[in-house]
């Protein structure tokens, strides 16, 4: 017995020493520096392929600079550089039984141009009053058929979503055109449609994109790597609200994006990682999650033997303050090593408590996930709640500074055994398509 308490004792005044450390050098006002700077109007956003993104880009970069890391292997600097095809509607015109649809009526998804003329060149789906649209179209979508889905009015705020993001166009990678089913949607009544017809136009443009990565290498197990991850693109400007039109990403995702700087800042201090850390601003997670896919391509998973993916940890979670969730909980032991390290502080990590989300496919931890990393996302956000998620609200002053380094320093306090190479995680089973 008296060996069992000294041990605990010992153990206790370890954990209170790292947590000491860890609060020493991560620093709030070194977290609000990063965060106020990714947020600032002058980042315009940071929308994938406009200036605000590249300035940001290179804000990274000068961090990751000043921190010591390493390029990863195969690239000159920090960039991870891809080439993407951007196809953007410049036509978009529907007829039905003779009568044109106003364009605000109309939304197109097509990633190549074409035209109807007749009603068997498209499947006709009907979303009457009682039928739920976001299931009507994550159907279509999987369906493989070009198809014309008739919406009733009662859904004219779900339908300006569906427009919205039709109007971007689409985005795919270079070496990957295949040619997808078109989808026509129109909000409107309508008994019987006799006649169709749809013109939809499209214009190709090849446009850079970049990652932002940078390392640690292993001391003991090269070989193995922990990867670090947060996006640092968002919306760019939007439609205004109130003379606002810069939808600034302060929670999403640049307090994720800070938390993966402050990390690196922390563990290169250190200097004692048995395996390599990786650290990586993904792009294009807000259009398709491309970063991410991207970055799965260049990184052998089976060496991957956990990735922290940390989106939006701005404000307390529904668990109050020093509570996180982390997606997929139960796919691996992941969570359970995380909450293993933190026994004895006040911090605690929470399973995902909004499954009917299905956030663990929502963010860049996916691309890893599905074939079999253990990749979860770390997240504080009251999704079901937060009414400022995707607006020109989610600015700084709506943050709590105190919650995101509280949560960061608990993120570098869990890993530790993992970065270390004495936790390995479980596998996630591999996503079956």
């Amino acid at each position: 017995m008296k060996k069992l308490l000294t041990l605990v004792a010992l153990t206790a005044i370890t954990l209170g020493s790292f947590a000491q450390d860890v609060n020493k050098m991560i620093k709030q006002d070194d977290v609000e520096r990063i965060i106020k700077t990714l947020s600032a109007d002058d980042m315009q956003g940071r929308a994938t392929f406009t200036p605000g993104i590249e300035k940001a880009a290179q804000f990274i970069e000068s961090e990751y600079k000043k921190i010591g890391l390493q390029p990863m292997e195969g690239n000159a600097g920090y960039r991870q550089n891809f080439t993407m095809v951007k196809k953007t509607p410049t036509k978009a015109e529907i007829s039905i039984n003779g009568t044109p649809v106003p364009l605000e009526n109309i939304a197109i998804q097509g990633s190549e141009s074409f035209s109807w003329n007749k009603l068997e060149d498209a499947e006709i789906v009907k979303v009457t009053p009682d039928k739920d649209l976001r299931k009507v179209y994550m159907s279509v979508l999987q369906s493989g058929k070009n198809t014309l889905v008739l919406i009733d009015p009662k859904f004219s705020d779900l339908f300006k979503r569906v427009r919205g993001r039709a109007a971007g166009g689409s985005v795919s990678f270079k070496d990957n055109q295949t040619k997808k089913p078109a989808l026509a949607f129109v909000l409107g009544t309508f008994d019987d449609v006799k006649s169709l017809t749809v013109n939809y136009e499209v214009s190709s443009m090849e446009l850079p994109l970049f990652n932002i990565a940078g390392i640690i290498p292993g001391k003991t197990k090269p070989n193995e790597y922990v990867v670090f991850s947060g996006h640092y693109d968002h919306l760019g400007i939007v439609t205004p609200v109130k003379g606002d039109s810069i939808a600034n990403g302060a929670d999403d995702d640049a307090s994720g994006t800070t938390a993966v700087i402050s990390l690196a800042r922390y563990y290169k201090k250190l200097n004692n990682n048995a395996r390599t850390l990786v650290f990586v601003a993904f792009t294009a997670e807000e259009i398709g999650e491309f970063g991410s896919q991207y970055f799965a391509k260049t990184v052998d998973p089976d060496k991957v033997v956990a990735m922290f993916n940390i989106e939006m940890i701005g404000k307390a979670s529904k668990f109050g303050q020093n509570a996180a969730f982390i997606t997929g909980f139960e796919r691996s032991d992941f969570g359970k090593i995380l909450q293993k390290n933190l026994e004895g502080t006040a911090f605690k990590f929470y399973p995902d408590p909004y499954p009917d989300q299905d956030l663990f496919y929502r963010s860049d931890n996916a691309s890893l996930a599905e074939v079999g990393v253990p990749a979860h996302t770390i997240s504080t956000d009251q999704i079901d709640i937060d009414k400022l998620y995707h607006t020109v609200g989610d600015e700084f002053s709506t943050l709590d500074v105190g919650n995101i380094t509280s949560t960061i320093r608990a993120i570098a306090l869990s890993s530790r055994t993992i970065v270390a190479g004495t936790d390995t995680p479980t596998r996630v089973p591999k996503l079956k398509r």
